[in-house]
């Protein structure tokens, strides 16, 4: 258990100045990033250690503690970057020397990717698709899975939707921005409008219909990413896609799935891997991308052209 004690109030403070600085630079996980890095410095503390004067003794250390809690290379990397984007953090504002974390990840966590870590997302074809939407009666349950199959969004740019973001008439989509997306506007195919106008209709209808959110709960909030997770779970479950009892990862089902699936059949339908990057807002890197304006009608009538449909 990670020990409960209050952060010294030094630490404590530049905390909370890490967490502004994520929040300026628009880290939509800029919870996890504090929490992550909360609970090193607890434990930190715990053993009488300064957070702020971390060596590679106190990360071998830290990174032995987590594994005996049952931590695997994928809660590995993401707990290292999320203390080293701290780290990284205090070295800009000049308060160490310097960030001792990106060689220690380098050296150490990637030692513990192996076995069930190393193994590919599962990928369904277009069959499993169908039988993966055609297990689920709810309304908003079933727009939720089209629209992670047919956008290829993340799970929490899927939760941050509102209802203003959708356009029926033009089969758009709006994503709100953030680190990781280069585009905001995507599309979406007649089965899945067709879908979403059927949720709408029941979303009206429902508690905390006058909230924003496209995708709302049972109590009438957003809905959360969790929430999201196990809507894909129970129902690649119910069609045998996903399987509790492995550790494998080509046995589970999760929304980032979606993504590979909505990639991986826009590529094998002949759209162009650019037009491919640019639905999926990958990060333009090169100048040459930076240069290359793309038409959104011509995006528009490949992506119509090349989503395959379910027959939902």
């Amino acid at each position: 258990m990670t020990p409960k004690r209050i952060l010294l109030p030094e630490n404590a403070r530049q905390l909370d100045d890490f967490r502004k600085d994520c929040t300026l630079r628009k880290i939509t996980t800029t919870k996890r990033y504090v929490g992550d890095t909360a609970r090193f410095m607890l434990w930190a503390e715990a053993r009488g250690l300064d957070p702020l004067k971390t060596t590679r003794r106190e990360l071998k250390d830290y990174t032995y503690y987590l594994t005996e809690q049952g931590a695997i290379y994928s809660t590995l990397k993401l707990n290292f970057a999320h203390i080293n984007a701290f780290f990284d953090y205090l070295e800009a504002e000049e308060l160490i020397e310097s960030n001792p974390v990106p060689n220690f990840r380098k050296r150490h966590i990637r030692a513990y990717k192996s076995g069930a870590e190393s193994q590919t997302r599962q990928i369904i074809d277009i069959e499993q698709a169908a039988m993966l939407v055609g297990t689920i009666l709810e309304s908003r349950d079933r727009a939720i899975i089209l629209l992670l199959l047919k956008c290829g969004l993340r799970c929490h740019e899927l939760c941050e939707l509102n209802v203003e973001d959708i356009d029926l008439e033009k089969l758009i989509l709006n994503v709100h921005p953030s680190q990781k997306r280069s585009n905001r506007e995507l599309f979406f195919d007649y089965e899945t409008a067709e879908a979403l106008r059927r949720w709408l209709a029941v979303r009206s209808l429902r508690r905390g219909a006058d909230c924003e959110a496209l995708f709302i709960s049972a109590k009438g909030n957003r809905i959360a990413k969790k929430r999201v997770q196990e809507i894909c779970r129970r129902a690649a479950t119910r069609a045998g896609l996903h399987d509790l009892q492995s550790k494998r990862l080509d046995k589970k089902f999760t929304p980032h799935c979606c993504r590979h699936w909505f990639t991986t059949r826009l590529i094998e339908a002949g759209m162009s891997r650019d037009y491919v990057k640019e639905l999926r807002g990958d990060a333009r890197r090169e100048a040459i991308d930076i240069y290359n304006h793309i038409d959104k009608k011509m995006l528009k009538e490949s992506y119509l052209t090349c989503m395959p449909q379910l027959g939902v």
